[in-house]
């Protein structure tokens, strides 16, 4: 395709004329290459999706529908620049923010050692993350240089590739009908987001957040800490102008002068208004109380810079703070400028007095009059500045204090909102370990994301589901509940849940350049915005919201069957319960997004069906039912059914995820293209020809339940032999090493119950 040599040849080995279809062959066959070149080349290798998808294998099968008809189907597995891109922009992200933390607290004030402890440890963690994010960050630019779309299975335990996604790739269908444009339908598989680096020996995320996290006693928001920092910078700002203005008061009572007086005085009157305005804030009012509780628990360690101004050692005062301190500290500052206002209008009103009564008469003046004038004007200049100079003393004092209690209580909550984005979230090991499995989730995500946009732009009722209710991600995750997977479900469990931090917005794409159509990144921990790129002409089409730069939300969801022998002795021996909460909350979520969506856009196609999926998956949950795979099979039709991003995981997407794939497309065949029945099992073998290895040939007696139905998996199906045989029965060499196996297990189970049966009676 890309004009290279020759890599192989086609060998025809059976030709067969449809005899049944009218059309003349030479017609059939320019329609079938018509359709591939368009699907390959007008589509595929632009610039747009080369952003997203690269390294692709594609395979064409034709399978006949009901109706004696040609299915033309192309089966697309892709690889995606995104696997090393979007991990690159995260630790660029936190890198940047652990550094902005850093400079932020370093700008404080001189504080109490209690205080400066707690800052130093931010210090400390910040620089740690950002000492290995660094170093990871030069590693994969090293790497993806030489391997920039893909990370094997066998390097999942990598340390410096924790951040990248575990075999992710884009698994496309196209199916293609007699008469009709293709319709595509994808899947987004990837190894289940967990950090293999470090291991499982001590659980999970889900597990490890529950123990070491440590949560602050005051906790205050992105917000509330950029606001607390705008307040600091008017903390040292504003007071200056206010004493400027009060030292001009008292120079100019000097002159005498009332016009100019007056001017100094709203002068001096506006600059302390804006004082109050910016500084009496709600926050400073919480804070200062948040803040005395804190000094009232930290007996003896309120030094310089950080303190309690009127709590000395006495943790009683302290406890007795109450915001109504912090409005009398404002009533001072409004009282002092009144005296002040009433002491210039006294003066001003006494020395207009004065002159009206001491009006010189020009024939009765004399050099004594003129001398007795100067020396009362210079006693009154005096009078002026010694009745002002108190009054000034007092507003500067009461200034003071105001500035006082408002840095220590914006410092503390700068100092709070760091400790609480830091050192409360627990170990950086498990920061690292979180930040790790985000990264994994949001590319595959972001990957779906992209895939399922280009495929939609031409739906309006999706475009506006989009910036009104957001999209659906559904997880589906084949892991048991047994040994290392269930820690790496604990793992994805908090992967998922985070991306809820994450949205989405479409912009416009500067140039048609590849470079120019890839995704992007930005904003932090609180809260990630990636932007998508659109060509002019496509962006121009959206609806209005969209191109306002409206964000799309994400609604992620989990579920999980185990569906290997692990999960059959977790079932049997040990507990599943994290399986059933995790699946229970996600119906949850899912059932409050079906609502949204119902109420927002009730008529967009497949909403009416919504309720009788929801009430069967209810169903579904409630029944106890061991590898109840029905409980996948309604959540990936409600998904398809409101335009969401179906993502599928093992523990290396590789087998299980194979062979939950396949099954998949068959389905969607025979359900939405009505593949024959007899022809079922033919399709699905076809498709998982080149999927099987030998890990596969030992594990299908387990996974035959998931491949075929919704019966047991540890049961033979009935009436689909021929999907679940052939791959255990084809060929000798594989059944028996399977059948011994299985004998064995069944023996040592047995021999294990009875010994326990033997010893309870011996005992007894």
């Amino acid at each position: 395709m890309d004009g290279g040599n020759e890599v192989g040849e086609v060998k025809v080995s059976r030709l067969q004329v449809e005899e049944e279809d009218e059309t003349p062959i030479e017609h059939r066959g320019s329609a079938l290459c018509d359709a591939l070149h368009f699907s390959v080349h007008d589509k595929e290798n632009s610039p747009m999706m080369r952003a997203v998808l690269c390294s692709q294998v594609c395979k064409v099968y034709r399978f006949e529908t009901e109706d004696q008809r040609r299915l033309l189907v192309r089966e697309q597995m892709s690889e995606t620049p995104l696997s090393f891109s979007l991990p690159k922009q995260l630790l660029s992200a936190l890198i940047q923010e652990h550094a902005s933390r850093v400079q932020q607290v370093k700008e404080l004030s001189d504080l109490s050692p209690h205080w400066d402890s707690l800052r130093h440890d931010v210090v400390s963690y910040c620089n740690h993350l950002i000492g290995c994010y660094q170093e990871t960050l030069t590693e994969l630019e090293n790497l993806s240089t030489a391997s920039p779309c893909f990370k094997s299975s066998g390097r999942k335990s990598d340390r410096h590739l924790q951040f990248v996604p575990t075999n992710l790739h884009s698994q496309r269908m196209e199916v293609t009908a007699p008469g009709s444009s293709g319709v595509w339908y994808q899947v987004i598989t990837f190894g289940a987001p967990a950090d293999h680096h470090q291991a499982f020996k001590h659980g999970g995320l889900k597990r490890l957040l529950s123990k070491h996290q440590r949560q602050s006693s005051v906790s205050y928001s992105l917000e509330e800490s950029y606001r607390a920092r705008e307040l600091l910078v008017s903390v040292a700002q504003l007071p200056p102008l206010i004493f400027g203005q009060a030292e001009e008061l008292l120079s100019v009572s000097a002159e005498r002068n009332p016009a100019r007086l007056q001017e100094v005085l709203d002068g001096l009157m506006q600059e302390t208004k804006l004082f109050i305005h910016a500084l009496n804030d709600e926050l400073v009012r919480s804070a200062l109380t948040a803040f005395h509780s804190q000094c009232a628990s930290v007996s003896g360690r309120h030094g310089s810079g950080l303190l309690c101004e009127n709590a000395s050692a006495n943790q009683e005062e302290a406890r007795e703070y109450d915001e109504e301190e912090w409005d009398r500290t404002w009533a001072n500052v409004a009282k002092s400028l009144d005296c002040i206002m009433a002491m210039a209008d006294r003066l001003q009103e006494r020395e207009h007095l004065l002159r009206e009564r001491s009006s010189p008469d020009p024939q009765e003046s004399t050099a004594d009059t003129k001398s007795q004038n100067a020396g009362s004007s210079s006693s009154s200049s005096s009078s002026w500045q010694e009745q002002l100079l108190p009054l000034v003393v007092t507003l500067r004092d009461c200034v003071r204090e105001a500035v006082s209690k408002a840095r220590a209580a914006m410092t503390f909550v700068v100092l709070q909102g760091a400790l609480t984005a830091t050192v409360a979230q627990g170990p950086e090991r498990i920061v690292q370990r979180r930040h790790a499995v985000f990264s994994q989730a949001l590319s595959a995500v972001v990957c779906g994301f992209m895939l399922k946009v280009y495929g939609g732009l031409e739906d309006p009722e999706f475009l506006q589901q989009l910036h009104s209710v957001g999209i659906l991600a559904q997880f589906e995750a084949l892991l048991s509940t047994y040994g290392e997977e269930e820690g790496m479900l604990e793992d994805m469990e908090v992967s998922v849940a985070d991306l809820s931090r994450v949205a989405f917005t479409i912009t416009e794409a500067r140039s048609e350049q590849l470079h120019d159509f890839l995704p992007t990144l930005r904003g932090t921990w609180a809260g990630f915005v990636v932007e998508v790129p659109l060509p002019s002409e496509t962006f121009a089409s959206l609806p209005q919201e969209l191109k306002d730069g409206s964000l799309i939300r994400v609604e992620s969801v989990l579920f999980n069957i185990g569906i290997n022998q692990h999960q059959s002795l977790a079932e049997r021996f040990g507990d599943s319960s994290l399986q059933e909460r995790v699946n229970q909350q996600s119906g949850e979520r899912l059932r409050a997004y079906c609502h949204s969506l119902r109420d927002k856009l009730p008529h967009t196609a497949g909403v009416q069906s919504l309720s009788d999926l929801l009430s069967a998956l209810d169903r579904s949950l409630e029944v106890k039912k061991r590898k109840n795979v029905e409980v996948l099979w309604i959540a990936g039709t409600m998904c398809h059914k409101v335009n969401g991003i179906r993502l599928t995981s093992c523990k290396s997407a590789k087998d299980r995820t194979a062979m939950s794939v396949t099954l998949e497309q068959c389905l969607i065949l025979r359900e939405q293209h009505t593949l024959s029945q007899k022809h079922f099992s033919m399709a699905l073998d076809c498709m998982r020809r080149s999927r099987l290895s030998w890990g596969q040939m030992l594990g299908c007696y387990a996974h035959s339940g998931f491949t075929i139905s919704g019966l047991d998996p540890d049961e033979p199906p009935s009436g689909l032999q021929s999907t679940w045989l052939p791959h255990c029965l084809a060929s000798r060499q594989h059944f028996y090493p399977v059948a011994f196996l299985l004998v064995t297990s069944h023996l040592l189970v047995l021999w294990l119950i009875l010994s326990l049966v033997i010893l309870l009676a011996k005992y007894q």
